[in-house]
């Protein structure tokens, strides 16, 4: 009996001890599948937003602001592209910030990279100048949506994510901006991905050596990204323990580091010592020059500026911050903080406060989670509401500053170049309107009327603001002799009554007609003419 009984519980061991190993298999088996489908969650997610950014690049063909280009596109193009072709012409033009060095170079070496290997292997066509950096800059952006959904996936619930990420894709300015080659642009990107690596209350994705690294490139590119960052700076020095460890082994070395690296490649580019951040703060706040571009009351942002760049989310906005939870509002702070700096100062534009547009999402998708029944139907209200002015602003608005140049990049050819007298381009319009070299990408003579501001010198008038002061007059004292005049003039259709007599007594005559906006404003009309001398 006592044998039996023995060799019975032996048995018995035996089973529980298959039971123990089928339960380890099974725990392995399950947790390799969790991680198999996350993957390939993961993977879906980064696929769908890079086929999103890439159909959202190509369908922007239109002009926001002259920086988009003068700060970044045409100063990559003069760093490669400079070829002397005679006296005072250099194939590239640069902007008065940079001959007084309030510009930093760091940006535009970028895109000079690019330019530079595509020249290296003779691909450096004007198609792709054009359309490279905005594909890269869509790579960027698609990499910052899968990490903002992911920083709200280890904060939130599966489905407060899902509609955060919703919310965040189908904004109007976001698409309209995201592909750019704006620095506002690059610095929401930064700011976006920092944000991972942010120590928010909840975030499980803490790294402050990598989100500080993030926030020095978004400042290094764009000095004024300090004022979106320091409530949120000033939130970590407050709840770190070991602030002394936090500044002298963070902050202090990635601060050295960067404005250093930054630093060194701004003074090769310059040629002499230039600190561009100290530059650019005594430029536009202690000398105000940037109210030369114009200025709006303090309030704009808050009446204006605010409602339009959000859009059509901002119901769902405000509804969500009653709705967010304590540890949002640090967000919240940050986002009433931001418009409040911008609204002191006089020179106030769209882009400036895009940087804290994906903060306003997630309360946005805390809205829309929150709805139940009417969830799928404020959605589709949303998607639709967002949609058109996306399409309107990307393929309709202000486009036609860009296929200008596609229509004198023609003149281009090596018949028209070599031809007599050689082409020569004037535009007649307010300056900047269009891009330069970066979208011709020949040596063509193009020349624009500039418009530096006032440094300081007595009684000065811009050439722009003396040219629209009396158009004919300064027509016929420029140009006394017909020798002297430009074979090609760019203008906007409001000019043309003006100037007529000049171009009818100088056989100039319409060769193209091309859209440009549907609300055309002051000395920018609906459509762009290109006269040509015969």
């Amino acid at each position: 009996e006592v044998c039996v009984k023995a060799e019975a519980e032996w048995r018995r061991s035996e089973v529980v001890k298959l039971r123990k190993r089928k339960s380890k298999l099974h725990n392995k088996e399950d947790k390799s599948g969790v991680v198999t489908s996350s993957g390939v969650l993961g993977a879906h997610l980064a696929l769908f937003c890079v086929a999103f950014r890439l159909a959202n690049c190509f369908l922007v063909q239109s002009s926001f602001v002259p920086d988009e280009y003068w700060q970044s596109l045409e100063v990559s193009h003069n760093m490669v592209f400079t070829y002397p072709l005679g006296t005072n012409f250099t194939y590239g033009y640069l902007t008065w910030e940079w001959k007084a060095g309030i510009r930093g170079y760091s940006y535009p070496l970028f895109f000079a990279c690019i330019y530079k290997i595509l020249h290296l292997i003779n691909y450096d066509s004007v198609y792709l100048l054009i359309w490279l950096p905005r594909v890269i800059q869509a790579l960027l952006a698609a990499f910052a949506d899968v990490k903002f959904y992911l920083l709200i996936r280890t904060m939130e619930s599966p489905d407060v994510a899902k509609w955060t990420f919703f919310c965040h894709l189908c904004s109007w300015f976001t698409w309209y901006c995201c592909t750019r080659t704006l620095t506002n642009t690059m610095e929401t990107t930064l700011t976006t991905l920092a944000l991972l690596y942010f120590p928010l209350p909840g975030s499980k994705t803490h790294s402050s050596k990598k989100y500080l690294s993030l926030v020095a490139l978004a400042v290094i590119v764009r000095p004024t990204a300090l004022i979106v960052w320091l409530p949120l700076l000033m939130y970590h020095f407050w709840q770190e323990e070991n602030k002394l460890r936090l500044i002298t082994h963070h902050c202090i070395p990635i601060g050295v580091l960067t404005v250093g690296i930054s630093t060194l490649i701004d003074c090769l580019f310059y040629d002499k010592w230039t600190l561009v951040q100290l530059n650019f703060l005594k430029f536009n706040i202690l000398h105000g020059v940037a109210e030369f571009y114009g200025s709006h009351p303090w309030h704009w942002y808050f009446t204006q500026g605010f409602a339009v760049v959000i859009g059509p989310h901002l119901p769902f906005f405000l509804h969500g911050c009653t709705l967010a939870s304590k540890r949002y509002r640090l967000l919240l702070v940050t986002i009433v903080w931001t418009i409040t700096v911008y609204s002191l100062l006089a020179h106030k534009e769209f882009r400036f406060i895009y940087p804290v547009l994906p903060f306003c999402m997630v309360f946005c998708g805390i809205s829309l989670a929150n709805l139940k029944n009417w969830r799928r139907a404020a959605a589709y209200g949303l998607l639709v509401a967002n949609l058109v002015p996306a399409l309107y602003t990307g393929l309709v608005h202000q486009r036609g500053t860009l296929d200008v140049m596609s229509h004198l990049q023609k003149l281009c050819d090596t018949n028209s170049l070599s031809a007599q007298p050689q082409p020569d381009v004037l535009f007649l319009m307010p300056c900047h309107s269009t891009p330069f070299y970066s979208h011709i990408h020949c040596p063509l003579r193009m020349r624009f009327l500039e418009c530096p501001p006032d440094l300081g010198e007595e009684g000065y008038v811009d050439e722009a603001e003396n040219f629209f002061d009396d158009p004919l007059q300064w027509l016929r004292i420029s140009f006394p002799h017909k020798s002297s005049m430009p074979t090609h003039l760019v203008l906007f259709d409001v000019l043309e009554k003006e100037i007529l007599t000049f171009l009818e007594g100088n056989k100039f005559i319409r060769t193209a007609v091309i859209f440009h906006t549907h609300v055309p404003e002051g000395r920018v009309g609906g459509s762009i003419f290109i006269y040509e001398r015969h």
